[in-house]
């Protein structure tokens, strides 16, 4: 046994005592040899054992190379023997096989003469196999002259077959009887084996044959031969296809597919023949019979592709696989559109189906439609145009959308029955064909989508007017709390939001339509799908229709901005409640801002926009404004800062004003209005500061207004009513003590300064802010 413990005890070669002297670091070339050999004759003795050991290395190599002869004279003859066997076995084989090649080749002819194609078939492809082996002794005259033999047997057997085939089914109108027999049925195992031109030609003669009576009853010239009968093609081709199988399907090998082929001849010879008919007759050419065409094609070659794999599509001269489609193989079956197109009111955003199988027959005959749906596209133009001007007239008619109504701000109904329409169109165009009909499916709806923007949309869309430019002090004064300044009725205001949201679907529908068509064309064709310049149009109509709602309300609200530049400020005495122009600008925002936002309560960011576009007007109009008052006492200055601050707290609430839920709003629209209104509160602040000494006035102007334009500083000062001669030196004082624009700046009048902090307010700023606080 072994001790487990020993593993850790060094083995003892480890020892310096066992090592190699040779490797020691120490070692002593003379002191080793002495150590090896002692005296003379320890020497002598070493040097007589080398020599014997050289001698019996010696012997044994002359003993290895004379076994090494002794082994190569026995391989020798071993070598001999098997090349001599394998000569032998290769004569005896070449002898069979030509004794085999022999009495092939004349069992060939005798059973080829008497028709004997069962043995035949057999014993052809077993000389054919047999001659391979003799294609390098084709210099030996006799092998020449059974292979010749040979090609001279298959050349007769092949002309025989043929003739034998055109006895048994000869051309239409020969009296003589034909049928399947025994005989050709091996004769077909023959071709099998022969030049492969020979089964082509059997094919060939056998389809044309079964086919010549189509090609009689079927003629341009005939009444079924027009598309108002296309079903009795296909009626034809199904009970000859039964007939062969009753009657020939035994007779032909199975992996010919003689049914599969005679189905594509006949689709071919149908393509062609409907060309040809539709061209001559075009002009009788109407939808509901192309598409009755169209349908009963497609639906069989729907059948087809269930009977057939579509192995013989690409076998044989001049035939083309047809392209497959990238959708379902069947465009009117009742699982994708029924009759009622209850599958066109599904959303375009559903989940996408598994694509039904290729069906490798798509188009084999349908293709000859493709070069007239012209009048299926003509068609569809027509009543799309239809469509519009019946939305037109049913907009007329029915008017806008009632204010408290669960229409108001809504979707229009005509827009949701377009893109239904639409897709409708959409699926059976791209089934009918992925091309370039499809394009032009395209090209009309691109028409009618920008005419449904323009006449729907754009078109209803109501004028402003501009007739409250009248209103004076003391009318604005006398207003009540009912009365309105000339704007929007809470109709019109329902029916923009309508459209806007109407403008907002087309939109969003519009790009998931072109997804689909780029789904549905040709992959070469995707490039010309564009359906931007559409979605702009529907962005115009929504940016049209935030523009008329910022506008009303800035309207309603510019006669009270008018009537606060013109009030005497300089003759307040005391600082009393808002203005009466803030309740009126208070009173026309929360008349029109919860109607607007309760229609647009389906797409909020629209809401939002409208919010910061209006406030993005009303803040520079309210300081310009602001600019037109003249000559503000301390007592006026401190009136307009508590409107300005009053303002300021409607236009943060304005999102949220007048409903019952309350949302912050977002940061991007309060960063605006507290940016927009500081700046006004500062103006104020300014002109409430004295103006002596200048050079604290100049100076505190450029800390809270952070702006370098002599032209806003000028009208600060005609606010606070100096003199020009006063205004003269202090304008002269602002521009030197204007900071010096940081290198790399172009050195304009606008400068960029930091927001004055709460401590660079007076005391009387704060006690005003307090007076503020108290009446909220």
């Amino acid at each position: 046994s072994v001790n487990p413990h020993l593993g850790c005890i060094p083995p003892p070669w480890s020892d310096p005592i066992y090592q190699d002297p040779l490797d020691r670091a120490d070692f002593n070339a003379v002191e080793y040899i002495n150590t090896l050999f002692p005296t003379e004759q320890a020497l002598e003795e070493a040097q007589v054992a080398i020599g014997q050991l050289f001698g019996k290395i010696k012997d044994i190599k002359d003993k290895a190379e004379k076994s090494e002869q002794m082994v190569k004279e026995i391989t020798r003859d071993i070598k001999q023997l098997d090349h001599a066997k394998r000569h032998l076995t290769t004569s005896i084989t070449t002898l069979n096989h030509l004794h085999m090649l022999a009495g092939g080749v004349d069992s060939l002819e005798a059973m080829t003469r008497k028709r004997q194609y069962g043995e035949v078939a057999n014993l052809l492809q077993g000389v054919v196999n047999v001659l391979e082996h003799f294609h390098k002794y084709m210099g030996i005259p006799q092998i020449r002259q059974l292979s010749e033999r040979v090609k001279v047997a298959q050349s007769e057997l092949g002309t025989q077959i043929l003739a034998d085939f055109e006895e048994a089914f000869p051309a239409q109108g020969s009296k003589r009887a034909g049928g399947p027999s025994n005989v050709l049925r091996d004769a077909c195992l023959v071709a099998n084996v022969l030049d492969p031109r020979i089964k082509q030609e059997i094919i060939k003669k056998f389809i044309r044959q079964h086919l010549s009576e189509y090609m009689v009853l079927f003629q341009e010239n005939q009444d079924v031969a027009w598309l108002d009968k296309i079903d009795r093609r296909y009626a034809w081709i199904k009970r000859q296809l039964v007939d062969y199988e009753e009657k020939y399907g035994r007779m032909f090998p199975e992996e010919w597919c003689m049914t599969e082929r005679i189905a594509v001849e006949f689709c071919h010879i149908t393509r062609t023949e409907l060309a040809k008919v539709m061209r001559t007759r075009a002009k009788e050419i109407e939808v509901k019979l192309l598409l009755f065409a169209i349908q009963r094609t497609t639906n069989f070659e729907g059948l087809l592709a269930k009977r057939f794999s579509g192995c013989t599509l690409t076998d044989g001269p001049g035939v083309k696989k047809p392209e497959t489609p990238l959708e379902s193989t069947n465009p009117f079956l009742e699982d994708e559109i029924g009759e009622d197109g209850s599958e066109m009111e599904e959303d375009l955003d559903r989940p996408k189906k598994h694509k039904a199988p290729d069906n490798p027959f798509h188009g084999i005959i349908s293709k000859c439609f493709e070069s007239h749906l012209y009048v299926y596209i003509e068609s569809q133009d027509k009543n799309l145009g239809e469509m519009i001007d019946r939305f037109v007239s049913d907009f007329r008619a029915q008017g806008p959308p009632k204010a408290g109504t669960e229409d108001g701000g809504a979707v229009l109904p005509s827009c949701a029955d377009l893109f239904v329409y639409y897709k409708k169109c959409m699926v059976q165009c791209s089934q009918l064909s992925t091309g370039e009909p499809m394009i032009a499916f395209t090209t009309i709806f691109q028409k009618y989508l920008r005419e449904y923007a323009w006449k729907i949309l754009s078109g209803n869309l109501p004028k402003t007017s501009s007739n409250s430019g009248g209103l004076t002090i003391k009318s604005l004064l006398q207003e009540k709390e009912g009365s309105e300044a000339a704007k929007f009725t809470v109709e019109e205001l329902c029916l923009i939001c309508s459209i806007l949201s109407t403008a907002e679907y087309c939109l969003a529908t519009t790009q998931q339509l072109e997804e689909k068509l780029k789904e549905k064309v040709d992959k070469n064709l995707v490039e010309r799908i564009n359906l931007t310049g559409e979605m702009d149009t529907f962005s115009n109509v929504i940016s049209n229709s935030i523009q008329l709602l910022v506008q009303d309300l800035d309207a309603a609200c510019d006669p009270a901005l008018t009537a606060m530049s013109k009030m005497p400020w300089q003759s307040v005495e005391h600082v009393g409640d808002q203005s009466p122009y803030v309740t009126s600008v208070i009173m026309h925002i929360k008349q029109n801002v919860p109607i607007i936002r309760d229609n647009l309560a389906s797409t909020r960011k629209y809401f939002t926009q409208f919010c910061i576009k209006f406030t993005n007007s009303f803040i520079p109009k309210f300081i310009n404004h602001l600019f037109r008052c003249k000559t503000i006492s301390m007592v006026g200055a401190e009136q307009l800062l508590l409107d300005t601050h009053s303002l300021k707290t409607v236009l943060l609430d304005l999102p949220s004003i007048g409903s019952q839920v309350v949302r912050k709003a977002p940061a991007s629209y309060t960063k605006i209005v507290v940016k927009g209104m500081t700046r006004a509160e500062m103006i104020l602040k300014v002109v409430m500061a004295p103006h002596e000494p200048s050079v604290v006035f100049v100076d505190n102007y450029i800390k809270l207004l952070a702006d370098g334009n002599p032209e806003t500083f000028q009208k600060t000062l005609d606010m606070k009513g100096l003199k020009r001669s006063e205004q003269s030196s202090m304008l002269e004082l602002f521009r030197q003590r204007l900071p010096t624009p940081p290198s790399g700046t172009d050195g304009g009048p606008s400068l960029s300064f930091s927001t004055p902090t709460p401590e660079q307010e007076n005391s009387r700023i704060r006690k005003l802010e307090k007076l503020i606080k108290k009446r909220l």
